[in-house]
């Protein structure tokens, strides 16, 4: 078998049918597998993937193991020669999986790959690479010195932005969201390291794989969506394990002195209140203008009976671009991609292509009855039944 997708998923019903079926769609041509493991869930996401994706091997945890024992646990039972760890909150191309299986082929010092990833809003999440957290890329994060010199080598390591978004190149450290490796090297490696619950997992397993002799790669050829506020919640646990998470990945890999580590403790803790804030709910306006993309005009009526409001309509079908009116984007414009007609990979394109047009996106996975999607990397994501 070439390639096996593990998702962990917890509490995220929803996203998970829509990544599931993205990622079906991704490997209709691979030899492959999709094995999702469940961290004891209280929603249905069990019911709904033995119901809809009966084909998908499911691992029902019976507790809350965490993001490295629970990606663990789904790699021990793969079969593929490469592995994929993919958040349950993403949503990948047709090609995506094609592209990276034929760039991970041509490098023989492969490590981990990671691709480019864009929020719910179609801006580029600049963790998609990264650079070693070391005190003083660390120190440079925190105050925030890589925003105010981005060209400078000596200041922009965190984000790694020596490469741009839309250049492929060696990287250091990529995100937990996707990540592309052989199973081979995964077992080398020992797998995430289950001493960490969360957060500096993906971190170390990137650190180890250039520990042994492996180079890490950032592989801008394909996007993939990412929610990410869908991921957790920004509250005092999510403040605690970040803080175990950063102090595990120094104890484990750096000596540092006491006073180094005594600053950093200060400068985690408000640089987890600061995520905290921003993962704090927010006033939502609705849109005043709707644009239904699809070739279903039962559907837009249906939107209309759920929104109480006017939908327009682009058949595309019959029109495979988006014009939109000034006035709709000044008021406020929500396009919903319905995926029956409109594939992961336009989905995706159309994203990129409107972002920062004061535009919000949703996308009907095909053969659901809700809408879903984010308006930012820090939004928990909105889910309407279309009924």
């Amino acid at each position: 078998m070439q390639l096996s997708i593990i998702i962990l998923n917890y509490n995220v019903r929803y996203f998970l049918e829509l990544c599931v079926l993205s990622v079906e769609s991704a490997l209709k041509n691979i030899d492959s597998e999709i094995i999702v493991v469940d961290n004891n869930s209280s929603d249905d996401s069990c019911e709904m993937i033995k119901s809809r994706f009966p084909h998908v091997k499911l691992i029902q945890n019976s507790e809350n193991l965490g993001f490295p024992k629970g990606n663990n646990i789904g790699v021990a039972q793969a079969k593929g020669e490469y592995i994929c760890i993919l958040n349950p909150d993403t949503v990948v191309a047709e090609d995506t999986f094609e592209k990276v299986l034929a760039f991970a082929g041509k490098k023989k010092d492969l490590g981990i790959a990671g691709v480019k990833l864009i929020d719910g809003a179609g801006n580029f999440l600049p963790e998609s690479k990264r650079g070693i957290p070391t005190p003083w890329v660390a120190f440079t994060k925190i105050i925030g010195l890589y925003k105010l010199f981005p060209k400078a080598a000596f200041f922009n390591r965190y984000y790694a932005q020596h490469i741009s978004e839309n250049q492929t190149g060696e990287v250091e450290i990529l995100v937990g969201a996707f990540m592309f490796l052989k199973k081979e090297l995964y077992d080398a490696i020992g797998g995430f390291d289950e001493n960490c619950f969360m957060y500096s997992d993906d971190i170390d397993l990137s650190y180890m794989a250039l520990q042994k002799g492996k180079n890490n790669y950032y592989f801008h050829e394909t996007a993939v969506i990412h929610y990410k506020g869908e991921s957790t919640s920004k509250d005092a646990v999510y403040m605690k394990r970040f803080q175990e998470a950063m102090e595990f990945f120094y104890k484990k890999h750096f000596q540092v002195s006491f006073l180094f580590s005594v600053f950093m403790k200060i400068g985690i803790v408000f640089f987890s209140f600061v995520k905290r804030i921003q993962g704090r709910p927010k006033t939502k306006i609705p849109p005043a203008n709707y644009l239904l993309i699809s070739a279903s005009e039962t559907l837009a009526k249906i939107i209309t009976s759920v929104f109480q409001k006017k939908v327009d309509f682009l058949n595309w079908k019959e029109e495979k671009e988006v014009n939109l009116q000034s006035n709709s984007i000044r008021n406020g414009l929500q396009i919903i991609l319905d995926n029956e007609f409109v594939s992961f990979k336009e989905c995706i394109d159309i994203h990129e292509r409107l972002k920062n047009k004061s535009v919000v996106f949703r996308i009907i996975p095909e053969g659901a009855d809700f809408s879903i999607g984010s308006d930012s990397p820090n939004d928990r994501g909105e889910i309407v039944k279309m009924k």
